[in-house]
C-alpha cells in the first residue's frame, strides 16, 4: 500500500477548498494501482509495520520539526527505518524537513525569513541525473509556504535545488528517498491563502503580500513530479 503520513491539516481559511494535504497529494498522483492509507500521526494514530508498505509520502504541516514532540521523534525514527529498508519515500515541506532530520540533517528557522507564494526554483546539475527530477529545466515556478528549512543536509544526501530564499529546496538520499521543500500539490488558489495567512509577518519583513499574491502562477511541474514518484514507486501502471 501507499502510506501517506499526515502530520497536520490545512489552514482554516481553506475550509471552502475540498480536501486536505493528503487528498491533494493523491489527486496529483493520478490513478493508483494500490490501496492507500492515511495516518494522522499528530493525532496519535500508529504507523503500520514497514512490511505492509510499498511507498511513503509525508505531507506538510503547521507543526515545526524543532518542536521535538514525541510524535515527531517517533515518526522520524520510523522514517529512518523505512529509508534504510529501501522503501521509496517522498517528503513534502514539513515532510521534507522531518525526513532530513530523521536521516541526520539539521532543521531550524529559515535565516532568510518566510518563503511563500510562487517561487523560482533553480535546479542543480545533479538533478538532471536523478530519476525523479531528470528533464527539469534550469528554473521552474513552484508553490511554497514555510518558516523553517533544512539548514544542513543529511550525510550522503545530494543537493538538487534552491531558490532565492531557500538553499535546500530538494535533496535525494540513495536512489529511493527524496525531500522537496516546495508543495507540488498546491494550486494557485491554495498558495494565495498561505500568502494571506503570513501577510502581517511578511509586512514585518518589509515584504508586500499583495505583490506576492499577484505573482502567483500555475506550475505544471508539481503534479508531474507526483505522478513520476508514483511510477517510480510502482504505485501506478
Amino acid at each position: 500500500m501507499l502510506l501517506v503520513i499526515k502530520p497536520g491539516q490545512k489552514l482554516p481559511s481553506l475550509a471552502h477548498v475540498q480536501g486536505d494535504f493528503d487528498a491533494w497529494i493523491l489527486q496529483g498522483m493520478g490513478s493508483l494501482a494500490v490501496e492507500t492509507r492515511v495516518v494522522r500521526v499528530h493525532e496519535g494514530e500508529p504507523l503500520p509495520d514497514h512490511s505492509l508498505v510499498r511507498a511513503v509520502v509525508i505531507s506538510g504541516s503547521g507543526a515545526m520539526v524543532t518542536d521535538g514532540s514525541d510524535w515527531i521523534e517517533s515518526t522520524a525514527t520510523w522514517l529512518r527505518s523505512a529509508a534504510e529498508r529501501g522503501l521509496p519515500v517522498l517528503g513534502i515541506c514539513f515532510g521534507h524537513q522531518l525526513l532530513a532530520h530523521a536521516l541526520g540533517g539539521v532543521v531550524g528557522d529559515n535565516p532568510n525569513g518566510i518563503e511563500v507564494g510562487t517561487v523560482t526554483v533553480d535546479w542543480m546539475p545533479g538533478a538532471r541525473d536523478d530519476e525523479l527530477f531528470q528533464g527539469v529545466p534550469d528554473q521552474t515556478p513552484l508553490q511554497a509556504s514555510h518558516r523553517q528549512s533544512v539548514l544542513s543536509l543529511p550525510p550522503g544526501a545530494r543537493w538538487l535545488a534552491r531558490s532565492l530564499l531557500e538553499r535546500h529546496h530538494a535533496f535525494a538520499w540513495g536512489d529511493h528517498v527524496w525531500g522537496v521543500q516546495f508543495h507540488p500539490e498546491f494550486t494557485p488558489a491554495i498558495v494565495r491563502q498561505y500568502v494571506d495567512y503570513y501577510a502581517e509577518r511578511l509586512r514585518a519583513e518589509d515584504r508586500d503580500p499583495e505583490t506576492l499574491r499577484q505573482e502567483v502562477q500555475a506550475s505544471e511541474l508539481g503534479p508531474r513530479l507526483l505522478r513520476r514518484f508514483a511510477r517510480l514507486a510502482g504505485l501506478s501502471d
